[in-house]
Parts: C-alpha cells; structure tokens; sequence
C-alpha cells in the first residue's frame, strides 16, 4: 500500500465503542491507515485500557512510531472486573459522560509539540458524542458502523415502527435478552410478522430485527440509545461498513440512498493481509488473554473434523443452556474446541462449572479454553463448522476462513446476521432458542457429516473466494479503501 505524500503527516483519531466487538475493527482500520501513513490516536476507555494491560503486559503500547494510545473516563463506577460491562449502563454513560473528557483530549493534542495536528476523526457509530467536539473544533469526521449493514438498516426503521405502532410492545411481560418465556409475546405468532416495508431487505421478520426493540416503554434505555445513535450516524457525511458489496449488495444500495457517501472496505482482516511486516501488524487488541495452546491440539486433528464453539465477548446462558451444549457437543462425537469465558454464565463472574462425567465422555475428543486467536483457529484446516453467536466480526471472520455456521444468536443485530447466514448467503443453520442437547448433537452431525453441510461448506468457500477477490489490489473493498482516504479523509493516496 502505498503512503500517503503531502506536506504533512496527517492525524487520524480513532474512537471505538469500549467493546470487543467494536475494538477489534477499528484497531484493524486504524492500522490500515497508519500503513497509508497517517499518524494514529487510538482512544480507549480507561476500564478496556486496564484490561489490555492485563491482556497484552505494561509495555503492550510501546515501540510503534506515529501509533499512540490515550484513554478517556467512561463514566461508571470504578471497576477491575476482567469482563464486558454491563451494556446497557455502558451506553447511557458513554453517551452522557464521554463528550466533556473527549473533547479536552482533542485540545490536549492539538496543542502537542509532538504530534501533528489533529486532520479527522473515525468514530464507532455507537459514539456520537464525539460529533459535538469535532463540529465544536472543526475537525472533519467519519463514522465507522461495526455491525453489519442490514442491521443498520433494521436500526434505521425504528421511527417507522413507531408510526405504525408496532411497538412498544404492548403485552404484559417480563424481558429476556433471548426470550420471552413469561407470557404470550414470543409463542402467538407476533413476532413473525414480516415486516415488507424495508429497503434492500426481504422477508425479515420482527423476530430478526434488533433485540432492542423488544420494549414496553419507549423510554427504555437501549431502545433510545439506539435511536438516537442510529439518527446521528445517517447525519454523517459518510458511514463506513466492514463489508464487500457483494455480500451485501442489496442492502448496502439501500442505504446509499440515505446517506451520501459509504465505504464498504471489509473484511478488514482480509484487506489487512496488505499490511507491511511490522511489530504493529501482529499488535492484538484482544482485551483477553488468548490461548494459543489449543493451535497445537488442532494441529493435531484430520481436516474439517472440528467443531468450533465461541459465543463471542458478551454472550452470556443460563447454567441449564451450558449443560445442554455440552452434552449436545458431547452425544456429537465429533472433535470440538469450546471457548467457555469465566462469565459465561449469567451473575457468575468465576469459571463455569461443568460436571466431571462430561469431562470423562470428552476427555479424547474435546479442547476447553476461555478465550483464543480466533481468526487463526478458523483458518486452520481442521475446523469444520463454526457454532457461534452471530456477532458481526465472527460472521466476517468465519467468511474469510471459509467456514459454515450454526448460528446462536443472542441479542444486537446477531438475530439479523443469523437470518442472512441462513437465508441470504446460506452459509448456515440455527439453533433453536429453548434447544436441547439432541439438537445441538444432530446439527453438529449435519452440518459435519450431511449434505446440508456439505452444500453450506461449498457455498462458504464460495463467499471466501468472492471476499478475496473483493480485498485484492484493485477489487473493490480495496478501491474504497482508496477512496476513503482521498474523499472522506481528504489526502492523497
């Protein structure tokens, strides 16, 4: 990739919303642009800051040239919890408390003897805030949206729903994340309405959109912070999406209509292959310690014979569920490597404890670890399917890998992203919400073993294909990539 020429070195500060899910692509876009010669401030929450320090070690930071990291308060209380924070509380203290830390960040780097000027902000579309500082400064912005696009675009029907009344909600109930299993809302048939008004979507149902719709009152916390974030990002004057337009062809035409300009530049850890040999390339921004050990275990397995099990960051189960998939994984009889987090399961923040017969079914054919490096176990050649939560970095990942899915969607746009897994790119199957571990068993044997694998395995080697041609030199993920920097960042390339 070529850098950047001009008189001077432009500066790019990079904010991303104080989760895994949205760290990861934005280190991954902030390293492309240093690679094109921008000088990077990558800001992090002090809570995240203190977690890659545990993660990564003191010195995790030190050695990059033009690549600094700066830490703003997120506003809750005092915390050295190894775990993601409560979402919600997290997006109601990142929206009120974050503008006035930020922008006497700005200031203070703008002010710096050591840095160059501050030229642009990218900011995750989840923090806004920062709109007020940039306008306040005069420092062009663009917003990135780490989630998928057909999420987006199911964000951007929340005032429609509103006008035709369809929520909030109006049963008497009482709110899961997953379910509703107290009352009638998730069994008579409501939630299975298709919504046919959306554009660049088809037969997306109520039960596909974003959980947070999902209210009683529209005065709830997340259904607001949605909205309003949703509104302030389609105020952007560009929106960039970590995609390729084929996979998202319809949608992303969709939202073109809406906003003037976006830049589908994914799968960045494809894109990233363009990246020069460097200690920053190998930089990880994983807030957990990984464990490469069980490299070595898949080392040691045949070709597509392991089943690979991760829920993401955030996902949490009630005890009853991490019994279900281990014995489901279990009665499979196929090789599987588990990521179980030590807040897996919901209240405990201790490891998950699973009974000793289980480990003595397992004990030839399973590898438990809580966290790992995920990008390289779905390259390895012994993974055969993905069992995963929908988030959208494991849904690019496991495209690039070449990976099919069962799906497991939790809450956010992972309903959304697991419809299109099964419907639109058919590259998977799901998992029924009240499953049992029979279940889990016959879709690992399925998706291992049967012609409906067989055919999403194919049709996932497909995407890859399509996903490396769209990351190559002159494809277009590349091409955008170009034309973000030219357009939206306003230098040269």
């Amino acid at each position: 990739m070529s850098s950047v020429v001009g008189p001077k070195k432009p500066h790019a500060v990079c904010v991303p919303f104080p989760a895994q899910g949205h760290v990861n692509p934005m280190m991954q876009l902030a390293k492309l642009l240093h690679s094109r010669g921008f000088h990077i401030t990558f800001v992090n929450t002090e809570f995240n800051h203190r977690r890659l320090i545990r993660s990564r070690g003191f010195d995790f930071a030190e050695g990059f040239p033009d690549f600094s990291f700066k830490t703003i308060p997120d506003g809750l209380p005092p915390s050295d919890q190894d775990a993601t924070q409560d979402v919600p509380s997290l997006c109601d203290s990142t929206q009120n408390n974050c503008l006035g830390p930020f922008k006497e960040l700005l200031l203070r780097l703008e002010s710096s003897t050591e840095d160059p000027p501050v030229t642009c902000i990218v900011l995750d579309g989840l923090m806004s805030f920062g709109r007020e500082a940039a306008e306040d400064l005069g420092i062009p912005l663009v917003q990135f949206w780490t989630s998928s696009p057909c999420s987006f675009m199911g964000c951007t029907q929340i005032e429609e729903l509103l006008i035709r009344d369809i929520v909030p909600f109006k049963e008497d109930i009482k709110f899961n994340p997953r379910r509703v299993s107290d009352g009638n809302f998730m069994h008579d048939g409501t939630l299975e309405k298709v919504l046919d008004w959306i554009p660049g979507m088809k037969n997306i149902r109520l039960k596909d959109m974003p959980t947070f719709i999902r209210i009683q009152s529209a005065d709830d916390i997340m259904f607001q912070f949605l909205r309003s974030e949703t509104r302030n990002c389609l105020k952007s004057s560009a929106i960039i999406f970590n995609t390729f337009h084929e996979f998202d062809r319809e949608v992303l035409e969709a939202i073109s209509a809406k906003v003037p300009n976006i830049y589908n530049i994914g799968p960045l850890s494809l894109l990233s292959r363009h990246l020069p040999e460097s200690p920053l390339k190998s930089l990880s921004s994983s807030l957990w310690k990984e464990d490469s050990s069980c490299l070595r275990w898949l080392d040691k397995r045949e070709p597509n014979s392991v089943v690979y099990v991760n829920y993401g960051s955030i996902t949490t189960m009630t005890e009853e569920n991490l019994i279900e998939f281990a014995w489901g994984l279990a009665k499979s009889n196929h090789y599987f490597l588990w990521i179980v987090r030590p807040d897996i399961v919901i209240g405990s923040s201790n490891s998950a404890t699973l009974p000793n017969d289980f480990f003595e079914e397992i004990k030839d054919r399973g590898f438990l670890a809580s966290w790992c490096p995920q990008k390289e176990v779905l390259a390895h050649s012994s993974v055969g399917v993905f069992l995963t939560h929908c988030g959208w970095n494991s849904i690019m990942e496991t495209v690039c890998a070449g990976v099919p899915v069962i799906c497991w969607p939790f809450f956010g746009d992972q309903q959304m992203n697991c419809r299109f897994a099964c419907t639109t790119w058919e590259i998977g199957v799901e998992v029924d919400s009240d499953f049992k571990r029979d279940e889990v068993a016959d879709l690992v044997k399925e998706m291992m073993e049967g012609k409906k694998g067989e055919k999403m395995r194919e049709n996932a080697q497909e995407w890859r294909k399509k996903a490396v041609e769209a990351t190559d030199i002159r494809g277009s993920s590349y091409s955008d990539f170009d034309k973000l920097i030219n357009e939206a960042l306003h230098f040269g390339g």
